[in-house]
């Protein structure tokens, strides 16, 4: 029998599913602890002037779509008005068939607006107003959104040099939703840029208040962040690297290497070798990595995107606007090497592991076991799907492999890595696949049809092992045998 687009069983093929999804994962809260949102825009309760503002600015997935589509930049990253640009944006729609783009624009049509209509070229005008109406309500505003969707957290994502203070502010305020940083500290890694990495320690000098002279003051100043980001509430740190470092080296050769890069000027030298980059940055993800594990934070890798493919666009527009893809990096050595210092000096933190590239599924969901030492339930994880693969197709191919070589049920789940107040149906679109996985099994004799605990399985995924994990409480769900 044939589904009407987008009805209450979209994705869940199954009474099974169905059951599991209603009943279990749909309640659950939202724990997002990974994303991009801008924390100003939180703590000010921001509302936007129209629909253009809150779901094209920033978004490079649609971005490319309509740049694919023949839609000139202008409507894109340029001044046209925002009526012109979301036109050009519907217009593009119909032609999204099969990207989850189509599911995604419709799911937040239907979640916040009420709008179950298929947006085109011809009802944009129409849409854009009533959508626009809707924004002007107080009931739109930032936190009311994250409200309506049942969020219990926030994770942000921080640089080492930022102040905080929106974070502060939303403490103060009593906001029921906590809003947490995440200690990003790439910048201080990227040694490849002499210039930029000095005036990056620069920043780093004044945000701390620490005189950096050499690279025992650097670390100081960095810790001095880290500290400070665990008063504000941070329980996570991320990286997104190509791949993993791991080159062996000396302190007396980092110290050289960072002497050498304060030292530097335009014309003078001071730009490292191949091999001292690499040494470099090997040494700080092992730094860092510790200063994790001394507070019981979660460190987060993402792994493999190549970035900034389009000289020209990135000169004209800057990085994130759209112009990176999936990598073809290396992976399982630097990275096993990477873990086994740490572990073998009993510094291993929880861990996150993302890839970009789906060929790396299987090794991920195979080199997190190789570290699992029962300390912590799941204390590695091989994490959701990731920017090019948060899609259907590539949550299930990590879920699969992650239940084929590890222990889904131990799984935190899903995350947005969005800019967007908008993109909270990327939760419920995860619950309903997880649902569908584990009502075809079910119904297919491949699992027991013990909906109790399928339930409780189905709805720690969702929630309680983040809540867990992360230091949340209470823990999740579990029964006896």
């Amino acid at each position: 029998m044939k589904k009407t687009f987008l009805n209450d069983d979209f994705l869940l093929q199954t009474e099974t599913a169905q059951h599991l999804y209603e009943t279990f994962a749909k309640p659950m809260p939202i724990i997002d602890y990974h994303c991009h949102l801008p924390p100003t825009q939180i703590a000010d309760d921001h509302t936007f002037d129209n629909l253009t503002q809150i779901w094209l600015y920033g978004d490079h997935y649609k971005w490319r779509a309509m740049r694919t589509n023949g839609v000139d930049e202008k409507y894109c990253t340029g001044n046209q008005p925002d009526f012109a640009k979301f036109q050009k944006w519907a217009e593009t729609v119909p032609y999204t068939v099969r990207n989850p783009l189509y599911h995604w624009t419709h799911l937040e049509l239907q979640r916040y607006f009420g709008i179950t209509e298929i947006l085109h070229g011809q009802n944009a005008r129409r849409i854009y107003d009533a959508c626009t109406e809707q924004l002007q309500s107080p009931d739109f505003s930032v936190r009311n959104l994250l409200r309506r969707m049942n969020v219990e957290a926030v994770c942000t994502t921080d640089d080492p040099v930022d102040s905080l203070e929106h974070h502060q502010r939303l403490s103060d305020d009593g906001f029921e939703i906590g809003v947490l940083p995440t200690f990003r500290p790439d910048k201080a890694m990227a040694v490849e840029d002499a210039a930029a990495f000095n005036a990056y320690v620069d920043r780093l000098e004044e945000a701390s208040n620490v005189a950096i002279g050499g690279f025992d003051d650097f670390m100081t100043a960095l810790r001095q962040r880290h500290d400070y980001f665990a008063e504000m509430g941070c329980k996570l740190s991320d990286h997104g690297l190509e791949q993993i470092y791991a080159d062996d080296y000396t302190e007396a050769e980092i110290h050289a290497i960072f002497d050498k890069l304060r030292a530097s000027q335009p014309g003078t030298g001071g730009v490292l070798t191949g091999a001292e980059v690499q040494k470099f940055k090997s040494a700080m993800l092992v730094y860092l990595a510790e200063m994790d594990w001394e507070k019981g934070w979660t460190q987060q890798f993402h792994l493999g995107a190549l970035r900034n493919n389009n000289s020209r666009m990135l000169r004209q527009l800057g990085p994130d606007t759209g112009w990176d893809s999936i990598g073809d990096f290396s992976q399982a050595r630097a990275l096993a090497r990477f873990l086994d210092r740490l572990d073998t000096n009993d510094k291993l933190a929880k861990t996150i592991l993302y890839n970009l590239n789906p060929g790396d599924n299987e090794l991920l969901a195979t080199m997190i076991g190789n570290f699992n030492d029962g300390s912590v339930a799941g204390k590695l994880q091989f994490g959701s799907g990731w920017w090019f693969l948060d899609q259907k197709d590539g949550m299930e191919r990590q879920l699969n492999a992650l239940s084929n070589m590890g222990l889904l049920s131990r799984f935190v789940g899903m995350l947005t890595d969005s800019r967007s107040f908008l993109s909270y149906p990327r939760h419920e679109y995860f619950r309903r696949i997880i649902c569908n996985l584990f009502g075809n099994d079910i119904e297919n004799g491949e699992l027991p049809d013990d909906l109790n605990w399928m339930g409780k399985v189905v709805q720690n995924i969702c929630y309680g092992n983040a809540k867990a994990y992360f230091g949340f409480s209470p823990q999740p769900a579990t029964v006896g045998f």
